[in-house]
């Protein structure tokens, strides 16, 4: 064999060796990574989908607050009346949302009650039946069940620095998540295999299919939850790079014309006075004035707008003289703007409707099945190396 020919066959080797060790680097990281914020994930991904079906889940598990009787019109007027007699001392505004069906009840948010001041975000919360407006349930957020999760699954419980927290094991679940990739991504003409399980495989094949398999199919999904997540979380981290590409708009955050002028202007006129601007919107959040700021927040969701509970066209209208202070409309919004609107309903599904909310409930169940047979295979590498 010539030294050409010996040449030609040896150089090759040093970047297999690099290859094998930068793999064998990346697939220690991505075992590490899954094993030491597995049961973060798993909390995130289970406590998700919980809240994909909440407000479905609330009414089971609080048949009290079902609507009794026939459906009748919603009197907004006699609805912020309500409010005030079951909470007198109360000064503030009141965010109140529309029943979105039948036996479903009004809901009602104090954002500021001084029984919880101080903490990160705890609103009193109130359900009114719409057939008579009487209280079904109040507490504040947190104390229920459904609330109590969407803190553990938004801030671990912790506030600010649980978001933060939060925010860092999202940033290595992106990692987690590419690096499983590499380790997966087959070889030309393997790829039949890569995608398909064994039938009649070895158990140690069957669990290996079921830790890769299910994250390979669903990494769209999953990466789309976990950068959405991520956004909303800490929007702080985001906002300079998205208004230096697009400004964002801000809402109104004004204290309206004439602050201090006794209201004329009821709660039924801020709405008509709204759906003139948004003939086609359907009313979801109505915002009460409150002490020092005699503003109504109409909240509506335009036809195509992606969320359904929390959409962007809002008329802020002054309370005092019926004057329109500012307006957002969704098919006006810039790059930003629209990128923001599309956060949430991505996160938990509603974009896509039911459908979409079935896929982010099922896939928050995906963290829970990577580290079960993550942990199995990592036990059985290790057990077979011990005998070794």
């Amino acid at each position: 064999m010539s030294a050409h020919h010996a040449r030609a066959i040896h150089l090759p080797r040093p970047a297999i060796g690099r290859r094998r060790a930068v793999r064998e680097l990346i697939r220690t990281g991505h075992r590490w990574i899954g094993l030491s914020l597995g049961l973060v994930l798993v909390i995130a991904g289970l406590t998700g989908s919980w809240l994909a079906f909440y407000p479905e889940l609330d009414l089971l598990l609080h048949p009290q607050r079902h609507a009794q009787g026939p459906v009748q019109p919603i009197r907004l007027n006699a609805v912020f009346a309500a409010l005030q007699a079951a909470e007198p001392q109360r000064d503030g505004p009141w965010r109140i949302e529309m029943p979105r069906g039948e036996g479903t009840p009004i809901q009602a948010r104090y954002y500021l009650p001084s029984e919880t001041r101080g903490q990160h975000f705890a609103p009193l919360m109130l359900t009114l039946s719409p057939t008579d407006l009487k209280v079904s349930s109040r507490h504040f957020w947190g104390d229920d069940p459904s609330t109590w999760l969407y803190n553990l699954h938004y801030a671990l419980l912790l506030g600010e620095t649980g978001q933060t927290l939060l925010a860092c094991c999202g940033i290595l679940f992106l990692a987690l998540l590419l690096s499983g990739l590499y380790l997966w991504w087959p070889r030309p003409g393997a790829w039949r295999g890569a995608l398909g399980f064994k039938p009649n495989a070895a158990w140690k094949r069957l669990i290996y299919d079921w830790h890769v398999k299910p994250g390979v199919y669903t990494l769209l999904v999953s990466l789309t939850l976990c950068i959405t997540g991520l956004m909303l979380v800490v929007p702080a981290w985001f906002s300079p790079a998205l208004n230096y590409f697009s400004p964002i708009t801000a809402g109104y955050t004004g204290t309206g014309s004439n602050a201090g002028i006794v209201l004329s202007v009821s709660a039924e006129q801020a709405v008509a006075i709204a759906q003139k601007s948004f003939p086609d919107a359907e009313l979801r959040w109505l915002e009460t004035p409150g002490a020092g700021k005699p503003i109504w927040r109409v909240q509506m969701r335009q036809p195509g707008e992606p969320s359904q509970r929390f959409p962007r066209t809002q008329v802020w209208i002054d309370a005092s003289t019926g004057d329109i202070l500012a307006e957002r409309d969704p098919r006006r919004f810039a790059a930003s703007d629209t990128l923001l609107a599309w956060l949430h309903p991505l996160h938990n599904g509603e974009a896509f409707g039911l459908a979409g909310r079935i896929v982010v409930c099922l896939a928050g169940l995906l963290p829970l099945l990577a580290l079960t047979t993550g942990f199995i295979r990592w036990r059985h590498t290790a057990g077979g190396r011990k005998k070794s």
